[in-house]
C-alpha cells in the first residue's frame, strides 16, 4: 500500500506533527489557579485533548473541580482565562515529533500540496508554524472556529480539497486521533493513523486507518 497517486496530503497538528501538551497543560494549570484549584499532570490533561479548545477546559474543570456549577457563564469565564494564558505561552515548550522536517522537507520535494486541519483554534496555528520554523511548507490551514462544523465532521477536510483544488480520490488524512480518521471516512477519504500521538488513551487501528504508521518518518516510505 502507498500513495504515490494522491496530491494533496491533509495532515492534524497536536499529536501529529507537534506535541503540544506541556503548553497545553501549562495554561490549563493558570486557569485552575485562578480559581485556587489544584494542578493537573500532563498524564491527566493528554486524554482531554483532540475535540477543541472548550471541551479540553470543561474536562480539566471536571477532573479538578468536581463539585463545581458548570453554568455556560462560568465555563465562557475559565475558558477565556485559559485562552489568555495559552495565547501568553503558545510555543513555549511545543516541539516537533521526531521526522517531521525531514519528512515535510521530502514530500515538498516530491510535489505533495500540504495543508493542516485541527481542531486547535485557528489563531494559534500560525504563530507555532512560525517559531517551530515550518510554516512555509504548508499551503493553508483550518483550525477549530474556521469552519461552521469541525473534525470529525467531513466538512473541514472537504472544504480544503475544494480550495486546493483536487478530489477527495487524490486526498489522504494524517492524523493521531479518531477524529482525524472518522472526519476522513465521512469524507469517504483515504487515513493514515499514526500510533505515537495523544488519542484519549485509545489504540488508533481500532479506527480502522487506511494504513497505520509508527512514525512521522515512516510517511517517506508511502509517497
Amino acid at each position: 500500500m502507498n500513495f504515490k497517486d494522491k496530491d494533496l496530503i491533509i495532515f492534524d497538528f497536536d499529536g501529529t506533527l507537534i506535541n503540544s501538551i506541556p503548553d497545553l497543560t501549562l495554561a490549563i494549570n493558570k486557569m485552575l489557579a485562578h480559581y485556587n484549584a489544584p494542578p493537573l499532570t500532563i498524564e491527566d490533561v493528554t486524554p482531554f485533548i483532540g475535540n477543541g479548545a472548550k471541551p479540553l477546559v470543561k474536562r480539566a474543570i471536571i477532573r479538578a473541580m468536581p463539585d463545581t456549577d458548570l453554568s455556560d457563564t462560568f465555563l465562557e469565564e475559565a475558558f477565556n482565562v485559559y485562552f489568555s494564558a495559552y495565547k501568553a505561552e503558545t510555543c513555549k515548550d511545543t516541539f516537533m515529533y521526531p521526522g517531521v522536517l525531514e519528512t515535510l522537507k521530502y514530500l515538498k520535494s516530491k510535489g505533495y500540496t500540504l495543508v493542516i486541519c485541527t481542531n486547535k483554534p485557528y489563531g494559534f496555528i500560525a504563530p507555532i508554524l512560525e517559531t517551530l520554523g515550518i510554516k512555509d511548507y504548508f499551503k493553508t490551514w483550518v483550525g477549530e472556529d474556521s469552519l461552521p462544523k469541525k473534525k470529525p465532521d467531513a466538512l473541514p477536510l472537504l472544504h480544503l480539497v475544494e480550495t486546493m483544488q483536487t478530489t477527495v480520490a487524490k486526498s489522504v488524512m494524517v492524523g493521531d486521533s479518531k477524529n482525524d480518521i472518522l472526519a476522513a471516512q465521512h469524507a469517504k477519504m483515504d487515513s493514515i493513523g499514526v500510533s505515537y500521538g495523544y488519542n484519549y488513551n485509545e489504540n488508533i487501528a481500532d479506527y480502522n486507518p487506511t494504513v497505520v504508521a509508527n512514525q512521522f518518518a515512516d510517511l517517506q516510505d508511502l509517497f
